[in-house]
């Protein structure tokens, strides 16, 4: 029963996704987007994941 509520489900959102009008790009004469930092957020929530697996992956030994 889950296995085809989920193939409905992923069924409904990619025609949902190609639905959606899409903007063309940005006008001709515009100013150029601005640039987003993702790269000081992004490494520290990649270090902050590894180190809570770490902690997680002790933990578990401790115990057994």
């Amino acid at each position: 029963m889950s296995r085809y509520f989920l193939i409905i489900c992923l069924l409904f959102f990619a025609l949902v996704g190609q639905a959606q009008p899409g903007t063309g790009g940005p006008a001709p004469g515009s100013p150029p987007p601005a640039a987003v930092p993702l790269d000081g957020g992004a490494s520290l929530l990649l270090a902050g994941g590894a180190a809570y697996g770490l902690r997680r992956l002790r933990q578990l030994r401790r115990r057994a």
